[in-house]
């Protein structure tokens, strides 16, 4: 790497002392100091460690925090003698160092402790990824670094030994979260989530939930410079046992599930998961017939992700929604179109951020949601333009998804689609695409956002075209 002209080393800025965001612009600046002593560029030192130069500039402000394998990377780099390997340390340990001060009632899981379950063996084990990060999941040590997962039989040995009763009657006595049972309860909680959308497998947000209580069993007592990594794992056990309650149509538990995540990944400074459980809030919202809930919701990604193209397209598809179901066509409209001109600008740094993003999933989320936000406008008003241009946005959607891919969300797109056809006065194609659909689907409970979109769409064909309701109807009990 050709290095530019040494500038003449300006003096080594003090050691970090702030709490927060505070220590992480101390540590931004002394990698400054060290990139500066050492000649390169931010675009230099990026292309040393894989990011571009904008990540770089975040590192130096304080916006991005760093892992502490990526610090070791930048002091190798930089020649800085261990000196922002234990900056980063110190960073991570003063953002939650203020966890000491808090009430106990902070690590309070959201749902009371089950029975003692029994640990499955190797061979019940659900098949997890070879790798992180997977399902928007990323390794709370080593961030999106790639990480392999256990195989079956020492991943069930890891997950016995974490959530083993001995160790929940004594959490103080347990070793330190090692990279190896990290690596193995975030691929559980992958093959968690993808069973759950598949569907067909009870008990899944129960299995999330004992090893919550267990992370967070560790994280009450453990020291403040190993808690960044088990609040991560705590955020994301909590959004992830919110999103399988609301899917099986338990919203109250589901939003109890959701507040704790968003105070768990507040601390762990886990932007994804914040963003991510504000969306689900505010369907949540939506559900319950509240719309100004809902935008509240939306509204708070932005005040806590400014400036992120993939947050404001989140944000802005979660106020048209929101606005829909007050039946403010210009403003839904206007959301839908600030939301598009949104993914015009997401970049690679965005990617970097958020492990499960990339253009076609960020276009696939913003046209899903567009689409049913027209659709409610279509059915509210009677309006055939808005239903065309709903159904358009949703074969958008549907055209985005790989053929196995995400069956849950196919078929609330396929549903979505033929409710179109309906706001359209086509309740004949409505059906023809929905029954393939409806047969296909394995013989369980449809998830909870399923039954939604159908109860819609029955109630409309039943006001209009009762014969195709009937039908509907039998296909639903098929």
């Amino acid at each position: 790497m050709q290095r530019n002209r040494v500038a003449p080393a300006a003096a080594l800025p003090a050691w970090p002392t702030g709490q927060g965001q505070g220590a992480w612009r101390e540590f931004g600046a002394r990698v400054r100091h060290w990139r500066r002593r050492a000649g390169l560029t931010q675009a230099q030192l990026g292309a040393g460690i894989g990011y571009d130069h904008t990540a770089v500039s975040k590192i130096e402000h304080g916006t991005r925090r760093v892992t502490p394998r990526t610090a070791d990377r930048i002091d190798g780099l930089l020649d800085a003698g261990g000196d922002l390997s234990a900056a980063c340390l110190h960073a991570e340990t003063a953002e939650l160092s203020a966890l000491d001060s808090f009430s106990p009632a902070l690590l309070r899981p959201p749902l009371p402790a089950g029975a003692p379950a029994a640990v499955p063996p190797a061979d019940a084990v659900l098949p997890s990824p070879a790798r992180l990060p997977d399902y928007g999941l990323l390794c709370p040590l080593h961030g999106a670094e790639g990480c392999e997962v256990p195989g079956p039989a020492e991943l069930a040995a890891r997950y016995a030994e974490f959530c083993s009763p001995k160790v929940l009657a004594d959490p103080a006595a347990a070793p330190p979260l090692d990279a190896g049972t990290a690596h193995a309860l975030t691929g559980l909680l992958a093959a968690h989530l993808r069973a759950g959308e598949i569907g067909g497998r009870p008990g899944l947000a129960a299995a999330v939930e004992r090893t919550l209580h267990a992370v967070l069993a560790r994280l009450a007592t453990a020291p403040a410079a190993r808690r960044a990594p088990l609040a991560r794992l705590a955020a994301e056990h909590a959004h992830a046992a919110g999103a399988l309650r609301m899917q099986d149509g338990r919203n109250a538990t589901a939003m109890a599930c959701y507040d704790r995540a968003l105070t768990w990944a507040g601390l762990a400074g886990d932007l994804a998961t914040q963003v991510g459980t504000l969306s689900d809030l505010s369907i949540l919202a939506r559900l319950d017939g509240d719309p100004q809930a809902a935008l509240g919701y939306a509204r708070e990604i932005d005040r806590i992700a400014p400036g992120r193209p993939w947050a404001g397209a989140m944000d802005r598809v979660s106020r048209a929604r929101a606005y829909a179901l007050t039946g403010d066509v210009r403003a839904a409209v206007r959301q839908i179109g600030l939301a598009r001109a949104h993914l015009e600008h997401i970049g690679t740094q965005d990617e970097v951020d958020v492990p499960w993003l990339s253009i076609a999933s960020m276009r696939m989320r913003v046209e899903s949601a567009a689409a049913a936000a027209l659709r409610d406008l279509a059915a509210a008003g009677d309006d055939l333009r808005l239903a065309r241009r709903a159904l358009s946005a949703t074969e958008t959607a549907l055209g985005l998804l790989g053929p196995n891919q995400l069956p849950a969300s196919r078929l609330l797109f396929i549903v979505r689609a033929a409710d179109c056809h309906a706001c359209a006065h086509d309740p004949r194609t409505a059906l023809e695409i929905l029954a393939p659909a409806l047969e296909a689907a394995p013989a369980t409970a449809l998830p909870a956002l399923v039954e939604h979109e159908l109860r819609g769409l029955r109630g409309r064909l039943a006001a209009h075209e009762p014969r195709a309701a009937h039908r509907l109807a039998e296909l639903a009990r098929s």
